[in-house]
This record gives structure tokens, sequence and C-alpha cells, in this order.
């Protein structure tokens, strides 16, 4: 399955959720905010939500600094 993380192309070996594809890009854990093909997914949706081929995800972490 292919897919395109922050613009990247990002081949996955088998279909996971979001929240397994934020701890294999190294966000696991960490403050973020994920779109799917342009729609914002709820922090307590990740487990419920499944990828598909050619799915688009945003992933952005805030941004600290001043």
């Amino acid at each position: 399955m292919n897919i395109l993380v922050n613009g990247q192309p990002l081949a996955l070996e088998k279909i996971i959720n979001v929240e397994a594809l934020l701890e294999e890009t190294g966000y696991g854990g960490k403050l973020v905010a994920v779109a799917r093909n342009g729609e914002f997914i709820p922090k307590e949706s990740y487990a419920d939500i499944t990828l598909k081929d050619n799915d688009k995800i945003e992933i952005v972490a805030p941004m600290q600094g001043g």
C-alpha cells in the first residue's frame, strides 16, 4: 500500500491505522495534529481510522520558540 505522509511517499507492507502510522514514523506519544485527505482526525479516533491506498496524511507538530 502506498500513501503520502507530509508530501513524501511511504510504502507500507500491511494495512495499518493512524495510531500505528504515528509510531512507525516517530510521532508516537507526541502532541500532533493529523489530517487524512484534508480532513482533521480527532486523537481519540487514531486507532479506529484504517489507512487506504493513496491516502494523503498530514502530520503537524507544534513548534516551540519565540
